[in-house]
């Protein structure tokens, strides 16, 4: 330890024991004035007195007036007088300038299938074959059940024999119409007879064709509830009992969902609605970004398909359909998803930091600060508000604008720019500090 520092310990452990000598002093002191203090005897003070109680006390008095100067250095040291006296209030400010500003709508919504469809029966049979796995990918028209379909097919090839003759028995009768051995009316009666016939043909090859499923859109098919041998019902739920010896279910026989693309619907506010009606061109259809899950990672571009056409009363707003790619089929119906709608591009408006914005009794204002660095509270309005920008209006462009400092400012104070500290780190690392110039 060097000699400096070892006077340095000295010292600080010496000011308690100089600090209760100055103390004991003033009170010995004041013992010793206090009696001249009275009242009574100011009145008999005299010049020869004053003097013989300076010269007396002479050195004790220096003293106390040389402590009372540094007392005051020291305060004025520490405290300088711009700083107890109101001074320039350290600020961080930007200027206000005119620019192109994206109105973005957020909102909520729920993940839809663009298409889905259950496969239910249209005739009362039982399933024959089963041609799909649980979760395989279908084709539109991909063959799904087979039922079993000899009744129907009998009854097909029944119909259409009959049809065949029906048929030729009228190309017979025409022939003879034409030899005068058969009259038209004949003919006529033969006509009827084939059309008849091949309707019913043809009624029968429908019939025939319900027992072959087939599936009406492409997309993954859920959770098969039927086996081969269920009896399936022409009816609006395909019904089988659970118990300790057969496994079935209630529902459709599988349900088909189309996954890309998906459909995620949301509702907008009311008031957002002439936003979104004045800028929708038929030609540039509306732009969306929806993020799914909290990490924000699965971020996915689409556009806004329709805008319903009746506002919900009960929660003041408009639902919203647009439609997203989901070419890794990662996203499934029923999902959370997040929102974010872009509406327009507000031109040549004035944007500054949210924070810069105080509210006051009045209303919100911004402090403006002149070429005198004096500042001015000045009223502003705020149309739109977002991720930390706020488009306000009530002031020029190229104002400068209090950001940072702005708490104990009020109009005509004084205020001064921080400066950014000087930093070894790299560009990429510098922080901005305040500090007084």
């Amino acid at each position: 330890m060097s000699k400096i520092e070892l006077a340095l310990d000295k010292a600080i452990a010496s000011l308690p024991k100089l600090k209760n000598w100055v103390l004991g002093r003033l009170c010995a002191l004041w013992k010793k004035t206090s009696p001249y203090l009275q009242l009574d005897k100011l009145k008999k003070l005299d010049f020869t007195t004053v003097k013989a109680f300076t010269l007396k006390y002479k050195w004790r008095i220096l003293l106390v007036l040389i402590i009372l100067y540094a007392g005051s250095k020291t305060y004025d040291y520490f405290f300088p007088a711009g700083k107890k006296a109101g001074g320039p209030q350290v600020i961080t400010s930007v200027v206000a300038e005119k620019k192109d500003v994206p109105l973005i709508i957020e909102a909520t919504g729920t993940i839809i299938s663009n298409s889905i469809v259950d496969i239910r029966p249209m005739i009362t049979n039982t399933v024959k074959t089963i041609h799909v796995k649980d979760g395989q990918e279908v084709k539109e028209g991909e063959l799904l059940f087979t039922l079993d379909d000899r009744n129907d097919r009998a009854n097909y090839e029944k119909l259409k024999a009959l049809a065949d003759d029906a048929q030729k028995q009228y190309l017979r009768a025409k022939e003879l119409v034409e030899k005068n051995f058969i009259s038209k009316a004949g003919l006529e009666t033969s006509l009827a007879n084939a059309k008849s016939a091949q309707a019913a043909a043809r009624s029968a090859e429908v019939q025939l064709s319900f027992d072959s499923i087939r599936s009406p859109i492409n997309g993954r098919a859920g959770i098969i509830n039927v086996f081969p041998g269920s009896l399936v019902q022409a009816s609006n739920v395909v019904t089988t009992s659970t118990n300790s010896t057969a496994t079935s279910s209630v529902g459709s026989m599988v349900t088909i969902t189309q996954l890309n693309p998906i459909n995620v619907q949301f509702v907008i506010p009311e008031k957002d609605i002439p936003i979104i009606l004045e800028n929708k061109k038929d030609d540039a259809p509306l732009k969306v970004k929806v993020t799914i899950g909290d990490t924000g990672k699965n971020t996915y571009e689409g556009q806004v398909l329709v805008i319903d056409n009746q506002v919900d009363p009960l929660i003041a707003a408009v639902r919203v359909k647009a439609q997203i790619p989901n070419d890794k089929l990662e996203i499934l119906p029923g999902q959370f998803a997040r929102v974010s709608l872009n509406a327009s591009n507000l031109k040549d408006v004035i944007a500054v930091p949210t924070q810069a914005i105080v509210i006051g009794p009045t209303g919100r204002l911004v402090y403006v600060v002149d070429k005198d660095d004096k500042v001015t509270a000045k009223p502003v309005k705020v149309p739109y508000e977002y991720m930390g920008t706020s488009v306000i209006t009530g002031i020029n462009s190229g104002d400068r604008i209090v950001v940072e400092g702005k708490q104990n400012l009020r109009t005509g104070s004084k205020v001064r720019e921080a400066k950014a500290a000087k930093s070894e780190k790299s560009p990429a690392d510098k922080t901005t500090t305040a500090e007084p110039k």
